[in-house]
């Protein structure tokens, strides 16, 4: 069995645990966007040690995705998996020789878990996305773009569950005090979805074995869960209290895949 749990999401910090339950056994951190100390406390409260982790998947250099990874990385030896662009912006230093070189279209084997990281368009060096599967229910992470290519489309197709980027509601952005400059950085081509474009990307992919829905990385200052949860169930034909919406600062429940 394989199941995923946000740590916390949002412009604060951001991590998500997938993991495999069975002989073959398996954790894998995606970002790791806290401090230290946080994190500890958040994976403990999940019910996973960090010396328990098998690899940590960083998808971008951003501080809110990055957080204390050199540091937990290096004191419990875990295997820390980016892009060479995010590596340079990183200046990541590895005193256990535990940094390892990805790009799109890759196939990273992780005991029985599969990772498959895709590029998208987001305001980083080299930024990854990635699908994860454990040979019979495949995961979506996309939580950082600024729209979704047809590569993009095309990674999500079967998905399972999705772990789904919700930055903004367009109007409430407009409005908010934000100065213009990161108004346009925001809700341009590479900054972050919108709730209409986070809606459109799950029409798309969506299909009868989708199971979950997390919407993630809400801004606290222009969006509303229940703006989310409208516009996601919406465009699924669902009901909205079927979306899931990982919260800064609990993140998600469990959820099996």
């Amino acid at each position: 069995m394989m199941r995923f749990k946000s740590l916390g999401s949002g412009s604060s910090g951001n991590a998500t645990l997938v993991q495999v339950i069975g002989p073959d056994a398996c954790n894998v951190l995606i970002d790791c966007g806290f401090g230290l100390r946080q994190m500890l406390q958040r994976l403990d409260q999940s019910g996973v040690l960090p010396e328990q982790l098998d690899a940590i998947f960083i998808t971008h250099e951003h501080s809110d995705h990055t957080g204390c990874v050199q540091t937990l990385s290096n004191h419990y030896n875990i295997p820390v998996w980016m892009s060479t662009g995010t590596a340079a912006a990183m200046r990541f230093v590895s005193t256990s020789g535990s940094l390892r070189i990805t790009s799109d279209g890759d196939i990273i084997e992780i005991k029985s878990l599969q990772l498959r990281p895709f590029t998208v368009p987001h305001d980083a060096r080299e930024p990854l996305q990635l699908t994860c599967t454990n040979g019979a229910v495949k995961l979506g992470v996309l939580t950082d773009l600024g729209h979704a290519t047809a590569h993009v489309l095309e990674q999500l197709q079967g998905c399972h569950a999705l772990m789904l980027e919700c930055n903004h509601d367009a109007e409430l952005l407009s409005a908010s005090n934000y100065p213009d400059f990161l108004k346009t950085r925001v809700g341009g081509q590479y900054g972050h979805l919108a709730n209409c474009q986070a809606a459109s990307i799950a029409d798309a992919v969506s299909h009868n074995g989708l199971k979950h829905v997390v919407a993630a990385h809400l801004s606290q200052q222009n969006n509303l869960p229940e703006l989310v949860k409208n516009s996601l169930s919406e465009a699924l034909s669902c009901s909205s209290d079927d979306i899931i919406v990982a919260m800064q600062d609990t993140g998600s429940p469990w959820l099996d895949t």
